[in-house]
């Protein structure tokens, strides 16, 4: 299947990217824990698509809902009612996940990289008090985290994909190795890339990927970024307080955002 899939991409570019047809698709950028923004943004996705009328909406995740932000435990806790509610919505591994789960299986480097890379507020969000957690080591941190992480959470987490392929976007977490076909390109790749794919963003002419966009996260803008090879919707919700979707449909995309004048601390 997958083969088919990428097999249509070596054709050449198209001057308007399509959505699979009978679909309309909100992906939602990096959301690190604020689950206001969440919420409110949920909220704009369901007014949205009810106005439309059919097709009724798909939703993509792109990664890293957890870490910076303070309410990374009640994010999993809401995208897995999400899911239970919508189960066409799906999930891609970001590269904040990956560590975490790492972490959860006993990796003591993965738990000391979480740590520095917005862990804390994490483990914070799971009822860890800040006094117990600046008083324990790193096993005694690595027993509490693995003693109040609900099973479920992990389940939910170890489910999120690498790639997902709709229509003329691909929806990956961070990007793609410039120059490696789709299904050569590395879960690494996809989860941590950055200047490399960012720096080889395509031009009309010459597309990242012949007949595709892709469309990711993980690498924080100020705004929407649209190049004719990728579109960025990191906005950097747990530090700007702005959280950004886009919709797919036919031949239109559209931006939606959740907007909040409180930052993460």
């Amino acid at each position: 299947m997958l083969a088919k899939i990428f097999k249509r991409f070596v054709s050449g570019p198209t001057s308007n990217p399509q959505a699979p047809e009978g679909h309309r698709l909100y992906a939602i950028g990096d959301i690190h824990g604020r689950l206001d923004l969440l919420e409110g943004l949920l909220a704009q996705i369901r007014a949205d698509d009810m106005t439309r009328g059919e097709p009724k909406a798909e939703m993509i995740f792109l990664g890293d809902i957890i870490n910076r932000g303070p309410h990374s435990a009640q994010v999993i806790d809401r995208l897995i009612a999400l899911k239970a509610a919508c189960p066409e919505t799906r999930f891609l591994l970001g590269n904040h996940e990956e560590i975490f789960l790492s972490a959860l299986n006993g990796d003591r480097k993965a738990l000391r990289f979480f740590d520095r890379i917005g862990g804390a507020e994490a483990i914070l969000s799971y009822g860890i008090t800040p006094q117990a957690y600046e008083a324990a080591d790193f096993d005694e941190l690595a027993a509490m985290l693995q003693a109040v992480v609900p099973t479920a959470h992990r389940t939910f987490l170890e489910s999120f994909e690498d790639m997902i392929v709709e229509g003329d976007y691909v929806f990956v977490h961070a990007g793609i190795r410039p120059g490696v076909p789709l299904k050569e390109q590395k879960p690494s790749d996809l989860r941590w890339i950055r200047d490399e794919f960012l720096c080889a963003s395509g031009t009309k002419d010459r597309p990242l990927i012949p007949g595709a966009i892709v469309v990711h996260g993980h690498t924080i803008f100020n705004e929407v970024v649209e190049h004719p090879g990728r579109i960025g919707l990191d906005t950097g919700a747990y530090r700007s307080g702005i959280l950004t979707a886009m919709a797919f449909e036919s031949d239109k995309r559209w931006t939606l955002q959740q907007k909040s004048q409180i930052a993460a601390t």
